[in-house]
């Protein structure tokens, strides 16, 4: 296999969570045009079928899954529905998140509570079925989402948020000392710096601008950038990657 060869992904299999929106349908169609089929899920359906109709039109098969990733009974028909419509798991792209902006003083429980059941909850149930049919097909790729912001914060109220993606990183440690040996499943995470999304829409107009004082590449990212560090992690490229955090933040991490 050739060094560019390592970076395909023809004959794989990959499901992208939260799909139905910006870096979500960018990881999809990305994964897609590296040659893999994809599965997408979101709780919103109706908004994956432009997705699923773009990657139809590139050749490669595509469902798309009405999931909500909180729930694990979602995660196992996910992954099942994959296994019966697309021949098996490859790739997990652990990519839907929630996030809130909220003093940890008046922040309820339920709003604390939904940030981790959807970011923290939500990627072990998926790791967790995806896993389980990896582990029957000889190995495979996760690549958890996590965030800079797992490591730092971002001058904002943020504790769930960045609670929940300081989780991903712990959580991508042990699942990778767990099955990397024994499944052969290599378990990753990014985490992406600023990047204009749907989640960032509801910062304060302005917020991401002012914050480039903190990123060394002096701009914000490029969903493309974060998309081919995610091909890296989910192709043979990356054979002898597991359990590391991989930022994707124009340096900020560094600042």
């Amino acid at each position: 296999m050739s060094i560019l060869d390592s970076f395909s992904l023809d004959g794989k299999v990959a499901i992208v969570t939260g799909a139905s929106s910006g870096l979500g349908v960018a990881f999809a169609k990305g994964l897609a045009e590296a040659g893999a089929d994809v599965a997408i899920c979101a709780r919103r359906v109706e908004k994956l079928e432009a997705t699923r109709a773009a990657i139809e039109a590139m050749g490669h098969r595509v469902i798309a899954v009405n999931a909500d990733v909180a729930k694990p009974e979602d995660c196992e028909r996910v992954v099942e529905e994959t296994v019966a419509n697309l021949g098996g798991v490859d790739v997990l792209i652990n990519n839907a998140g929630v996030a809130t902006a909220v003093p940890a003083t008046r922040e309820t429980p339920e709003q604390f509570s939904q940030v981790i059941d959807v970011n923290l909850n939500g990627s072990y149930y998926m790791a967790q079925a995806s896993g389980r049919a990896m582990g029957k097909s000889g190995g495979g790729s996760i690549v958890n989402i996590g965030s800079v912001l797992g490591s730092t914060t971002a001058h904002l109220p943020q504790a769930a948020y960045c609670s929940s993606k300081a989780a991903i990183i712990g959580l991508t440690r042990d699942l990778a000392q767990q099955w990397t040996g024994r499944k052969n499943i290599r378990v990753n995470a990014l985490a992406p710096g600023f990047f204009e999304s749907e989640m960032t829409d509801q910062y304060p107009e302005g917020y991401l601008e002012q914050m480039m004082f903190r990123v060394p590449a002096g701009r914000k990212g490029e969903a493309e950038e974060l998309v081919r560090a995610a091909i890296f992690l989910a192709s043979d490229a990356s054979s002898y990657v597991t359990g590391a955090l991989l930022p994707v933040d124009g340096g900020l991490l560094v600042n």
